[in-house]
């Protein structure tokens, strides 16, 4: 039987998929189950609002958000559901993604979103991250993060 997934990983384009694909391979070396959804807050807000308040009863421990210019799909997911957030700022504007960095890392008290850097160096922190977040109760993620540090946080 297949496992439920842990992670929910989302971003607001196709045009994320490269970046987002850094994420997935540490997730998928992390052996943690996931899903990959595509969705804008922009464009797909009911959608989006959905993906995050069912989030917890789909199982999810932990979601990664990328997201480009105005980047306000980690901060409308963190909005709708307690489960952990950790927004990847994607190259998507003439200014490298320093627009995305800070409007996700400016949230208001209240709505946190952990922020990661920005692009491929956050894409692989951020499933990291999670990897960690998810190690607090699963001895084998534990088990692989502990191994993932010994030999120089390489996969």
């Amino acid at each position: 039987m297949a496992q439920l997934p842990l992670a929910g990983v989302i971003m607001g384009s196709t045009s994320d998929e490269k970046v987002m694909g850094k994420c997935i391979d540490y997730l998928k070396y992390f052996n943690i189950p996931y899903t990959i959804d595509v969705l804008s807050a922009h464009r797909n807000a009911e959608e989006v609002d959905k993906y995050a308040s069912t989030a917890e009863e789909r199982g999810l421990k932990v979601i990664i958000a990328g997201a480009g210019m105005a980047a306000a799909l980690p901060g409308v997911i963190a909005a709708r559901t307690i489960i952990p957030v950790i927004g990847i700022p994607l190259e998507g504007s003439p200014l490298g993604g320093q627009d995305a960095l800070y409007s996700i890392v400016q949230m208001p008290p209240g709505i946190p979103v952990a922020t990661v850097a920005i692009g491929s160096a956050g894409a692989k922190n951020a499933a990291i991250l999670a990897a960690e977040i998810i190690a607090l109760s699963d001895k084998e993620v534990n088990k692989k993060l502990k191994e993932f540090r010994k030999k120089g946080s390489k996969i």
